[in-house]
């Protein structure tokens, strides 16, 4: 049987997984084995080494095992699963029948639910009719449209530039974000730096090891770029003005929200100011107009107000307002940052279950994770429910819970069937938000 590098690499990730903690997980909070994303010859995993001509490889640039970025962070990331599992981020074109650039509406959907989302959805267009109007929805708005060529993802024809900055769309890669050499590291003080204690395991999890002074230091969250980062692909100066946020996620992510409890990232402080390295425009009240209160506001200084907490907390459902437990105020839909950077307060919140005490208060603030998912969702820009219309679900005849099934009306379902809501919304069924339900603006808003 011919075994291919790509195979072995599944193979070999795959093991040091089923092998935690005992084993070394790939990244190990820095930088991975260098065969893993390069090849030393050109060869591209295939054992032969790829032809010259006039001196220059025909193989892939910075002798990736992909032929971009993107694609080479895909060959371990991408999966044709069945089911949400462990660190795959894109649900593979396998499992669509593909209609030219489209996945045809009565197939399966994408199926990752990592905190961060599934970047398969930004292949999945539908055309649909509201009152009677086609309209289109475009995959490419769903998320960030990173360019993978081997995986079928190509760049944003949209939004050519980040909005609210200037990163060019064609230059959008999983090293735009993550420094896939994990040179960030954390000390026991809370600084990062790039050089310096040996980085001894991820700090992005609730079982992490901790930094210890003048010994070790543990890697940046999700391996993200902090000041200074800029990917060698892109030219220009986009280099990060912004460090590194504070968030711990469980150690298990990757999990369907239907029943168990939710997956609880604890978000600490920094993740607007750090989106904003490339969406500037888009912070606080730092907006191009100079005019505050034209954008939502987003970041540490966005605190929650008295009336919101109080919103957020005693929610439950559309009109119903009477939840008094306070394992119970918070929901992955519309999370928050809790305004600290203290990991031991953070570690014991990244958790699966509905077990602890994580309510809205008047110390946390608005993330852009808030509403927005950081790969890809279902709905348009990447928000983490339908903004479009009024409603999420609707009732069937005997009033139960139902999310609109209509073929010929997409206002409520924006072109999605049954299923690929359900996977939308981490495989809740309708009923968790109960009927007629309208959207998780009410979370904090509570205008339903």
């Amino acid at each position: 049987m011919k075994t291919t590098f790509r195979t072995m690499l599944y193979g070999i990730a795959a093991a040091a997984f089923a092998l935690a903690p005992k084993a070394y997980a790939f990244h190990s909070g820095g930088v991975a084995e260098c065969e893993g994303c390069h090849t030393m010859h050109n060869t591209r995993g295939s054992g032969k080494a790829v032809p010259l001509a006039a001196g220059v490889g025909n193989g892939a640039k910075y002798l990736l095992q992909g032929s971009d970025q993107s694609s080479t962070c895909l060959n371990c990331h991408n999966s044709a699963d069945v089911a949400p599992s462990s660190y795959h981020i894109s649900t593979d074109d396998s499992m669509f029948t593909m209609v030219g650039a489209d996945a045809n509406v009565a197939d399966k959907s994408p199926v990752e639910m990592t905190p961060g989302g599934d970047f398969g959805w930004v292949k999945v267009t539908r055309t649909f009719k509201v009152r009677g109007t086609p309209t289109t929805v475009e995959g490419q708005g769903r998320g960030h449209s990173i360019v993978a060529s081997d995986y079928g993802y190509a760049a944003d024809t949209s939004n050519t530039l980040a909005p609210g900055g200037t990163y060019p769309a064609t230059s959008l890669a999983c090293s735009s974000c993550h420094d896939p050499h994990g040179k960030y590291r954390r000390f026991a003080d809370g600084t990062y730096a790039t050089t310096g204690l040996p980085i001894f395991g991820s700090g992005s999890y609730g079982t992490s090891v901790d930094p210890v002074a003048n010994v070790s230091a543990v890697g940046a969250y999700r391996i993200l770029g902090g000041v200074g980062y800029q990917p060698k692909s892109v030219t220009g100066n986009f280099a990060f003005a912004n460090g590194n946020p504070t968030a711990v996620a469980p150690s298990t992510y990757n999990r369907s929200e239907a029943t168990g409890g939710q997956t609880h990232v604890a978000y600490g402080k920094g993740m607007s100011e750090w989106c904003a390295n490339c969406h500037t425009a888009m912070l606080e009240n730092s907006y191009a107009s100079g005019v505050s209160g034209h954008r939502h506001p987003a970041g540490s200084g966005a605190k929650l107000t008295a009336a919101i907490v109080t919103n957020y907390n005693s929610y439950v459902s559309s009109g119903i307002m009477t939840n008094t437990d306070p394992n119970r105020a918070y929901s992955t839909l519309a999370p928050f940052e809790l305004g600290t950077a203290d990991y031991t307060v953070l570690k014991p919140l990244a958790i699966n279950t509905d077990t602890k005490d994580q309510s809205a208060s008047a110390t946390a603030n608005v993330t852009c994770l808030s509403c927005h998912r950081a790969h890809a969702s279902a709905f348009e820009y990447g928000t983490r429910f339908f903004l479009e219309n009024e409603f999420m679900t609707i009732a069937d005849a005997s009033n139960a819970a139902v999310y609109d099934s209509s073929t010929t009306e997409g206002k409520i379902n924006n072109g999605l069937n049954v299923a690929e809501q359900t996977n939308a919304y981490y495989g809740r069924p309708a009923t968790a938000f109960g009927p007629n339900a309208r959207n998780l603006c009410n979370k904090c808003h509570a205008k339903d």
